[in-house]
């Protein structure tokens, strides 16, 4: 199973550790730290056109972790993740 994160962009379902909310999220020190260093570190990917709504953690088989950057709410992402759907 895939998720369809945006903008053509499709990840192994398998692979994502979680779904966040940038707005509840970076609220916290911890977790604007962790999105510089990820984003110094080349791990960002950025598949927003719009203003981001959420942040998608991967980890890939190689254990390389992935940051991906949506315009779409983590409802619309776990709501396309239970039922499977690559609607835009």
């Amino acid at each position: 199973m895939y998720l369809h994160l945006g903008q053509s962009v499709v990840v192994p379902f398998r692979d994502v550790v979680g779904i966040f909310d940038l707005d509840n999220t970076t609220a916290s020190h911890r977790t604007r730290s962790f999105l510089t260093r990820a984003e110094k570190e080349g791990r960002v990917v950025n598949v927003s056109e719009d203003l981001p709504k959420s942040f998608v953690l991967c980890v890939g088989r190689d254990g390389r972790r992935t940051v991906y950057i949506s315009q779409l709410s983590p409802a619309t992402l776990l709501r396309r993740a239970e039922s499977n759907t690559f609607d835009t």
